[in-house]
């Protein structure tokens, strides 16, 4: 059977087109969120060729660049068998109804409304990233780029005791949201020297730039962008060696080697639940779309530079 969903079909181009259901539990969809960097790459065709295989999302229909039925943070409710009626969330495209195993879904806290659990994706990958930087209590971090990711791992960064946490975005509106979170904020040129712990979220060039400027010596810069297609040069002239810094990447699709003998893929989703019980988080989701409206405006949200989390509602 068949249900409706979003479909990146040319560069700059989407629609409505049926999707395939697939097969296990049968599961309404409330709400999806846009998960505006990794949708973005995808809607202009920006997948590199050799990154195809992995790129594959859950439940994803079609092959890049396109057609290609793409997205990952769904919320629904289970419509069918002994859970009917429980809500739930699961990595799966833009698409009105699908069918997963029970194993790929997560249920809500019971404290979590399902209009903030489009986020749990990406508070998934900043937990991961707080993780892969090592960062512990009383350390100076700072975040390059207050996006959605940015934004949560900078929020979790700031419940560590004792640490001092600056979100770094060129968009001076982003103060606000950083004083929400817990965090200080600054411009790139304002950015702090010396920091314990640097990660880098805002997929550009110039950021990395200012996350290797930002880092102390012998200090920890996580490279958490994708940056799909491009090149990206990274200044590791000047003080880079001297200072003895170490860049490393983090990415949600593999645990850290540290975490493995503990933790599974079900129970860091399940965490990222939890973490997302605060109200102080519906500050990420910067607006909302219907559904059958979300082709029409697909572009332009992804577009903007003032979007967050943007919120597709179903029903």
């Amino acid at each position: 059977m068949t249900a409706s969903a979003l479909w990146c079909t040319a560069a700059g181009q989407a629609e409505c087109r049926p999707g395939m259901e697939g097969e296990g539990v049968l599961i309404e969809t409330l709400f999806t969120g846009i998960s505006r960097g990794t949708e973005r790459l995808v809607f202009e065709g920006r997948v590199p060729e050799e990154e195809h295989a992995r790129m594959r999302g859950p439940a994803q229909e079609g092959d890049f660049p396109f057609p290609v039925k793409y997205g990952y943070c769904a919320v629904g409710r289970v419509a069918e068998g002994d859970h009917a009626g429980q809500l739930v969330f699961a990595l799966h495209p833009h698409q009105t109804r699908f069918r997963l195993a029970q194993s790929a879904l997560t249920p809500l806290p019971a404290e979590l409304p399902p209009e903030r659990a489009v986020l749990a994706a990406n508070m998934e990958t900043a937990l991961n990233i707080l993780w892969d930087s090592g960062a512990g209590a009383g350390d100076a971090i700072v975040i390059i780029g207050a996006g959605v990711v940015g934004a949560l791992t900078g929020y979790l960064a700031a419940r560590l005791p004792g640490t001092e946490v600056t979100l770094v975005d060129i968009n001076v509106d982003r103060a606000i949201l950083a004083d929400k979170l817990g965090c200080v904020f600054a411009t790139p040129d304002e950015a702090p020297r010396n920091a314990d712990v640097v990660v880098h979220v805002s997929a550009s060039s110039a950021g990395l730039a200012t996350a290797i400027t930002a880092a102390g010596d012998e200090a920890t810069v996580v490279e958490a962008s994708w940056h799909g297609s491009a090149t990206t040069p990274t200044p590791l002239g000047g003080a880079f060696h001297s200072r003895r810094l170490k860049l490393i990447s983090s990415q949600v699709g593999a645990l850290p080697v540290s975490r493995g003998p503990r933790w599974t893929y079900a129970r860091r989703m399940a965490k990222a639940l939890d973490l997302l019980c605060d109200p102080t988080l519906d500050a990420l989701v910067s607006g909302e779309t219907m559904f059958e409206d979300l082709p029409a405006q697909y572009g332009a949200i992804l577009a903007d530079p003032g979007t967050l989390c943007h919120r597709v509602r179903y029903q």
